[in-house]
């Protein structure tokens, strides 16, 4: 019998003052049974600094064809592919193609300095943009997730402030590539 996704559901209020935008948000995000929390947890600031009126989770890990999130045309074209973890050059290619902007949000504590520095020449060939996170914050965040969450998340500049429950972290992003 296959194992099902655990749903966790996110009341987030966002302020996002490199775009200007505020808005409260609710969210139900399935947990893949293979996926950590810590990935979970980057899917969801990943959708929220993307965070668009049609912006949408796919299936994710149960698809190896759709991203983990994705903002469609209203004529199903891909306008944004993001994906979250170290994926393929093919993939990411596969992506570029595919989509008219293509984002990876990166975050393992040491993996994902290796996998940008052994693909970095195929990846500077893409119109990609890719974005670390700081690891141990958004661990150290995983420890408040509850099935039913209230989480405030302020963006600034690089850095994103969220609080999860008593957990208040700063999250650090570096650009280690931007899409043109």
């Amino acid at each position: 019998m296959a194992l099902k996704p655990t749903i966790y559901k996110f009341r987030v209020n966002l302020a996002d003052t490199n775009r200007n935008q505020y808005s409260d948000i609710n969210l139900t995000v399935a947990k893949h049974p293979s996926e950590n929390q810590v990935r979970m947890m980057v899917r969801l600031l990943a959708f929220c600094l993307n965070s668009t009126e049609h912006l949408t989770f796919t299936k994710g890990l149960s698809d190896q064809d759709e991203p983990d999130i994705w903002e469609l045309s209203d004529i199903g074209d891909i306008l944004t592919w993001i994906d979250v973890g170290e994926p393929s050059s093919d993939r990411i290619k596969k992506a570029t193609r595919k989509s008219k902007h293509t984002h990876i949000y990166t975050f393992n504590e040491n993996k994902s300095d290796v996998w940008f520095g052994k693909n970095q020449a195929a990846l500077r060939q893409l119109n990609v943009s890719i974005t670390q996170l700081d690891f141990a914050p958004i661990e150290a965040l995983t420890h408040a997730l509850q099935r039913t969450n209230d989480l405030s998340l302020m963006i600034s500049g690089h850095s994103l402030f969220v609080t999860l429950g008593e957990v208040n972290e700063e999250v650090t992003l570096t650009e280690l590539q931007t899409q043109e």
